[in-house]
């Protein structure tokens, strides 16, 4: 009866909105319509310009740029533009490009087209600059050489990050954020927060491509993604409610899921009165119920986190030791620190301060609004009362310190396959997402170390102890890791989830 209803409603919606034509099969055209919950300015996706914030995760995730290397299912390097590279010594990687690789404009992607993007990179991306410290880029005909200046053994991990696909700056970025790469479809229209248009990339030069014409629109909303895909507006989906995964587990549609090492995790704001407290952090942790979270309101579509890597990383939680849920534990963590609760509200307070704890968060990823609802409903049973700020103008609001004490928030902490990547983008004294002004001598001290250690086993092992660091300090809690999961309807095939969250729209990608 639900799934009628659903339906019903689908259909009613689709009239609607005077719904755009359904996804059609011609005998001499393809065309394919993906519904996406994450393609957004609330994500930093505005547009597909890989040199703006987090955008070159649609530029890669859309098939439109690639990057020199890739990450194969088990995240380990592999060509894609390049074919081979040498480290030289510390500061020296010298690139070999394969032979043919043009943009979709047929220009050739040689070594000065790869310098091109490499430098404009540097200048206009603040992360990418401090991530590759690029000092001088020479090109002889298809080979690169990249000098930094100072160790860097993540170098070509970095490269293979969305922001690393190479573009044709000859031909430059248009004003509404479209660049042109070397991928299997071009974008031709994109209107931020509402669709991108692609067509085939008639000089792919890795392959034939199958479908001709594919639009990607921003459904923000998981339940109205959900109604398109049962509609048939869209012909997949990504981002789709937890909730809605039964209405489509019969032959009528196909997922593919993977585990990732998405993380969503609570940031520890060290600048606000409450959350300063070591006892109030160490509550907070020992308060939030992650198995219930994940097996519940996640369907079981996720995995209890411990640290920022999952198990599948050599590096990853299993080695590590945090909080376990334990209510009781944490009442007594705060009555020892002197929040108690003196007026019988069920709120603790502390010198007239009451025990209020501001989390901050956003809706594009749907499991965040869960989380806090799930963290809002434990804590309050130790004391605390927490205020969600669910909105997209998170990232606005968490670069004051004085307007939260806990942001909530996504990310997949090892795009690179490397470890190094999460540290320098969220922890460090010098990292830019650092907006709770997390500071820790013993980590900086380790990154140090990371920074210039080239033996991956001892990478790990920094790794490691960088984790434990900011565990034992309650800095940050890793609630889970996501299964990333597409829903297709069965005729659609080459669309397979892979376990850095952003290998989606390939040449692969069919119809029948």
């Amino acid at each position: 009866m639900r799934a009628k209803k659903f339906l019903a409603m689908a259909i009613a919606l689709g009239l609607a909105v005077g719904a755009t034509a359904m996804p059609t099969l011609a005998a001499d055209k393809k065309t394919f319509v993906f519904g996406d919950t994450t393609f957004n300015a609330e994500n930093e996706e505005a547009d597909i310009n890989p040199q703006n914030t987090y955008a070159g995760w649609a530029c890669i995730r859309y098939g439109v740029g690639e990057t020199l290397f890739r990450y194969s299912d088990t995240m380990e390097i592999e060509p894609w533009i390049a074919k081979e590279y040498e480290n030289i010594d510390e500061l020296t990687w010298k690139i070999t490009l394969n032979d043919g690789v043009v943009f979709s404009n047929g220009r050739a992607c040689d070594g000065e087209a790869v310098k091109e993007s490499l430098e404009a990179l540097v200048a206009n991306h603040e992360r990418a600059a401090g991530d590759l410290c690029i000092d001088t880029i020479e090109a002889d005909g298809n080979t690169v050489t990249i000098k930094t200046t100072e160790p860097k053994p993540a170098l070509i991990n970095y490269l293979s990050d969305p922001y690393g696909c190479i573009i044709d700056m000859q031909a430059g970025i248009s004003d509404d954020g479209i660049v042109i790469g070397t991928g299997p479809y071009v974008a031709t229209e994109l209107v931020t927060d509402d669709h991108v248009n692609l067509v085939k990339n008639e000089n792919y030069w890795n392959g034939d491509v199958n479908v001709d014409e594919i639009t990607v629109r921003t459904i923000s909303d998981g339940d109205t993604l959900a109604m398109a895909l049962q509609a048939g507006e869209i012909n997949a989906a990504y981002g789709m409610a937890y909730a809605s995964y039964p209405l489509f587990e019969n032959d009528d549609f196909t997922f593919t899921s993977t585990a990732t090492s998405r993380a969503f995790y609570a940031w520890m704001n060290f600048e606000s009165p409450v959350t300063s407290d070591p006892a109030v952090r160490k509550a907070i942790a020992m308060g939030i119920d992650k198995d219930s979270f994940v097996s519940v309101l996640l369907n079981g579509y996720g995995y209890p986190a411990v640290g920022v890597f999952p198990d599948t990383f050599s590096f990853g939680g299993q080695n590590l030791t945090t909080e376990s849920y334990d209510p009781d534990g944490a009442k007594k963590v705060l009555e020892e620190a002197g929040w108690v609760d003196s007026d019988g509200d069920g709120i603790r307070e502390k010198d007239g301060q009451k025990l209020e704890i501001r989390w901050l968060t956003y809706p594009s990823r749907q499991e965040l609004p869960l989380l806090a609802e799930s963290a809002q409903a434990t804590l309050k049973e130790i004391g605390m009362d927490v205020q969600i700020n669910c909105t997209s103008d998170n990232n606005t609001i968490r670069k004051d310190p004085t307007l939260w004490d806990v942001y909530a928030s996504a990310m997949v902490t090892a795009p690179t396959g490397d470890p190094e990547y999460f540290f320098t983008s969220c922890t460090l004294d010098e990292s830019a997402s650092n907006n709770g002004h997390y500071h820790s001598d013993k980590l900086e001290d380790l990154e140090k170390q990371m920074k210039q250690e080239f033996d991956a086993d001892k990478r790990s092992d920094l790794a490691i102890q960088m984790q434990q660091t900011i565990l034992d300090d309650n800095a940050y809690v890793f609630c889970s890791h996501l299964r990333m999961s597409m829903i297709m309807q069965s005729n659609v095939t080459g669309l397979t989830a892979h376990p850095c969250d952003y290998y989606e729209l390939t040449a692969d990608l069919d119809i029948n």
